[in-house]
C-alpha cells in the first residue's frame, strides 16, 4: 500500500501536441495540505483536474504515467469517472452554488447518487454545513436562494456541498482568490479544521497563504516540478535557484 493519498508517478499531459505537464511524480500524504505555487499557465490548475478526470472533458486531452488515489491507478480501464468524482471534490476559483435553496444545494451529490432518505438527507445536510462552518449562520435560512448568500458564503456552501457526498480527498483551485480578506481568513481556517478528515490539494497564487496553510508545497514552472517540500523549507530554504527567485518575487 502506497504512503500516499493521491499520487502522480511520470505523469504527462498534452492538449494536441502541446504538452502541459511534464513527466510529473508528486505523492500527497494523508490528512496533509498540500499547495501547488507557480506563475499563471505553469500548468497548476490543470495537474489538479489530472486528480478528478476532469481534464477528460476537454478535446484531444491525452495523459501518460500513472494517477493513483488509494494505490489505485484511477486511468486504469473499468474506472468509473463517476465514483473517481464521489470519492474526490472539488472547489473552484469563484463559488458556483446552484440557483437552488441552500439545503437543495448540499443535498444534490446525494440525490444525484439516488438517495432518497429524507432524515439521512437532512442529517448529512447539517453535517456538511457544519463542518463548512455555515450552519450557523443559515440554519434558520436553508429554503433560501443559495444566490442570496455572500460570496464568502456561496463558497463554503460549494465546500459543504463537496463534503456531503463524504470524499476523501478534496482539490481547492484558489478557493478564496475572489473574496475579501475576512472570507479568506475564513476558508483558511476551514482548511486546517477539514485536513482532521481529509487530504486536500490546494492551488494557490498567493504564497503567503501556501505559507499559512499547508504542510508541503510544489512548486510548478512551465509544466515542470521544479521543486517539492515541506511549506517551512522550501519558503525558507529553497534548493533550486527557480524557486528561489519565484517565491523571492524576481519572476511570475
Amino acid at each position: 500500500m502506497s504512503y500516499f493519498k493521491i499520487e502522480t508517478r511520470n505523469v504527462s499531459l498534452y492538449y494536441g501536441n502541446t504538452q502541459a505537464l511534464k513527466n510529473i511524480t508528486l505523492g500527497v500524504p494523508e490528512n496533509k495540505v498540500v499547495a501547488i505555487i507557480g506563475p499563471s499557465g505553469c500548468g497548476k490548475s490543470t495537474y489538479l483536474r489530472l486528480f478528478n478526470r476532469m481534464n477528460d472533458m476537454i478535446d484531444g486531452v491525452r495523459v501518460e504515467g500513472e494517477v493513483l488515489l488509494n494505490g489505485k491507478n484511477i486511468y486504469a480501464d473499468g474506472v468509473r469517472v463517476e465514483d473517481v468524482r464521489k470519492r474526490v471534490g472539488m472547489v473552484f476559483q469563484k463559488p458556483n452554488p446552484f440557483p437552488k435553496s441552500i439545503f437543495e444545494n448540499v443535498a444534490y451529490g446525494l440525490r444525484i447518487n439516488g438517495v432518497t432518505n429524507k432524515r439521512y438527507i437532512e442529517e448529512t445536510v447539517e453535517r456538511a454545513l457544519r463542518q463548512a462552518a455555515l450552519w450557523d449562520e443559515v440554519k434558520d435560512n436553508l429554503k433560501k436562494s443559495a444566490l442570496a448568500l455572500s460570496g464568502g458564503q456561496q463558497q463554503r456552501l460549494c465546500i459543504a456541498r463537496a463534503l456531503a457526498v463524504e470524499p476523501s480527498v478534496i482539490l481547492m483551485d484558489e478557493p478564496s482568490s475572489a473574496l475579501d480578506p475576512i472570507s479568506n481568513a475564513k476558508i483558511e481556517e476551514l482548511i486546517w479544521e477539514l485536513k482532521k478528515k481529509y487530504t486536500i490539494l490546494i492551488v494557490t497564487h498567493n504564497m503567503q497563504q501556501a505559507a499559512r496553510v499547508s504542510d508541503w508545497t510544489a512548486f510548478f514552472y512551465l509544466g515542470e516540478l521544479i521543486e517539492y517540500a515541506e511549506t517551512k523549507d522550501l519558503f525558507t530554504n529553497p534548493r533550486n535557484e527557480k524557486t528561489q527567485n519565484y517565491i523571492t518575487g524576481r519572476f511570475g
